[in-house]
C-alpha cells in the first residue's frame, strides 16, 4: 500500500457513514397468473423480466450483452457488463415444457457464451466456449433452443473469460413455473441474484482479478440502501428465490421475525419429509436456495447476509485494532500532512452514522440509510421485509407504525427499582 492510498483509506475511515435519505421503493407484485393452477409472476426487486414473444408454439426472447454505467448505491457508479442494460440480466420466466429460442447478441470487447446453469439440455446448447460451441465473437448474435423440462430455479451466466465476465456483472436467473403446482400456492414470488464486488475508492471498474477482500455485497446487483424492499402481506404465503454467482463467498442468508422452509434448489424439490425450519440459509457459490415462509407478525424485518463484513459498504481492511487506543498523537502527526485527518473507531465504529464527513469521489466507505428511529448502521447485501395488514396499498416507501408500548426504549427509573435493576452495580 503506497502513502496516497494510506491518506485514502484515512478519509475513507473519517467519512464512514453517511446515511442516505431515500430508501429505495418497492414493485408491486404481479397480480397476473402466468402458469397452470394460479401460479403468479415473479418478482426481481430492482430488476426485470424477460419479455418473451410466442411463436409458432416458442417462446423468443432476445438477450444482448454489452458494457453500460450501472448504481449499486447512491454515489457508487460503475461500469458494469450484463444483459439488456442489467446487472443482473432480466429473468427469463417459462412455464416447464416450454421450448424456448434465445437470441444472444455480443457487444461486449471480447467474445463470449451464455452457460444455463442447473437446466438439463442438449449438451450443444450447453454454452461452455471450447467445449460445446464456438465463443460469440464481438457483433455477433448466436441462437440457443432448446425445451425446459423441469422445473425449477436456475441461473444464467458466461462461460467464456468467467473471471472477468462474471466479476463485472454478467449473470441472471431462471424460474421454471411447474406444468402442475406442487404445495401451497404462493401468493407472492421473489427472485434475488448475490454478488459480490472490489471496487478501489473512486474506481468506477469492479477488480476482476479479486479473490478476496471484497468489498461492496449486493442483492440484485444494488447495496443498501438502494435495495428495494419485499412488500407482503401477514398471513400470505411468500417464496423467495436466491441465487449465488459469486465469485468467492457463500452467503448466510438470515431472516428477522419469521422462520421459513428450504423447498427447492437448484437440483430440485426438496421432499416434504426433508423440510424443516429455519432462520439462517447458506447459499453457497454457484448455487440457488428456495424458501419459503408464512410472517405472522407485522412489521420491517430485516433479511442479510450475517457474515457481517457483507453488510458493510466498502469497508477498508488491513488497519491495525483501534478500539481502546489513544490515537491523539497520530492524529497530530498525520495533520502535518492532511489538516481534516482525524482517526477514529477507539470507541466502536457505529457512531460515524451521524458525521457525514467528505469521502472520496465515486465511494460509499461504509454508507448506510436512515431509520425511523436512527441511522441503520449497514450496508451491502441486506434488505427489508415490510410486513403489512394491508400490502397492496403500499409501495416500500414508508416505515410500520408499532402499536403503542411495543417498542424498546430506555428503562424507566421506576421500573428498573420496582424489578431491583441497578444499572451501576459492578457484576
Amino acid at each position: 500500500m503506497n502513502r496516497r492510498e494510506l491518506m485514502q483509506l484515512g478519509v475513507m475511515a473519517g467519512g464512514a457513514l453517511a446515511a442516505k435519505d431515500v430508501l429505495a421503493r418497492a414493485v408491486a407484485a404481479p397480480s397476473v397468473v402466468v402458469a397452470p393452477g394460479g401460479q403468479k409472476g415473479v418478482v426481481t426487486p430492482n430488476g426485470s423480466t424477460l419479455p418473451l414473444k410466442l411463436i409458432n408454439g416458442v417462446k423468443v426472447g432476445h438477450l444482448v450483452a454489452h458494457e453500460f454505467d450501472h448504481e449499486l448505491a447512491p454515489g457508487l457508479n460503475i461500469k458494469a457488463w450484463g444483459y439488456n442494460n442489467s446487472t443482473p440480466g432480466p429473468t427469463i420466466e417459462v412455464t416447464q415444457g416450454d421450448r424456448v429460442r434465445l437470441y444472444v447478441t455480443n457487444r461486449l470487447p471480447e467474445a463470449t457464451t451464455v452457460h444455463w446453469h442447473g437446466v438439463i439440455l442438449p449438451n450443444g446448447m450447453d454454452g461452455v466456449s471450447g467445449l460445446t460451441q464456438k465463443p460469440i465473437e464481438p457483433g455477433e448474435t448466436f441462437l440457443y433452443e432448446f425445451t425446459f423440462k423441469d422445473a425449477g430455479t436456475f441461473m444464467y451466466h458466461p462461460h467464456f473469460d468467467e473471471m472477468t465476465q462474471m466479476a463485472l456483472g454478467m449473470n441472471g436467473m431462471i424460474v421454471v413455473h411447474p406444468k402442475s403446482p406442487r404445495g401451497p400456492r404462493v401468493d407472492r414470488d421473489f427472485v434475488l441474484m448475490a454478488h459480490e464486488w472490489l471496487i478501489h475508492p473512486g474506481a468506477a471498474r469492479p477488480d476482476p482479478n479479486a479473490m478476496a477482500d471484497f468489498n461492496v455485497l449486493t442483492f440484485n446487483s444494488k447495496a443498501f440502501p438502494a435495495t428495494a424492499p419485499l412488500v407482503m402481506g401477514v398471513g400470505e404465503r411468500v417464496r423467495v428465490r436466491i441465487g449465488n454467482l459469486s465469485p468467492m463467498d457463500h452467503h448466510p442468508i438470515h431472516l428477522h421475525g419469521l422462520s421459513a422452509e428450504l423447498t427447492w434448489t437448484d437440483g430440485g424439490e426438496v421432499p416434504s419429509s426433508a423440510r424443516h425450519p429455519e432462520t439462517t440459509f447458506l447459499v453457497p457459490v454457484g448455487s440457488v436456495r428456495v424458501f419459503e415462509f408464512v410472517p405472522r407478525e407485522a412489521g420491517d424485518w430485516a433479511m442479510h447476509c450475517h457474515m457481517t463484513h457483507h453488510v458493510m459498504n466498502q469497508m477498508g481492511h488491513g488497519f491495525p485494532v483501534m478500539v481502546g487506543a489513544d490515537a491523539r498523537r497520530i492524529d497530530r502527526r498525520v495533520q502535518a500532512l492532511v489538516p481534516c485527518y482525524m482517526t477514529m473507531g477507539q470507541d466502536g465504529m457505529g457512531a460515524m452514522s451521524a458525521m457525514n464527513m467528505k469521502m472520496p469521489t465515486n465511494s460509499i466507505p461504509m454508507v448506510g440509510g436512515k431509520g425511523p428511529f436512527a441511522s441503520i448502521d449497514m450496508g451491502g447485501m441486506f434488505t427489508v421485509l415490510k410486513v403489512r395488514a394491508k400490502p397492496d396499498q403500499e409501495d416500500g416507501s414508508g416505515w410500520y407504525e408499532h402499536p403503542k408500548g411495543t417498542v424498546a426504549d430506555v428503562a424507566p427509573a421506576d421500573r428498573l427499582r420496582a424489578d431491583g435493576i441497578d444499572p451501576d452495580r459492578q457484576s
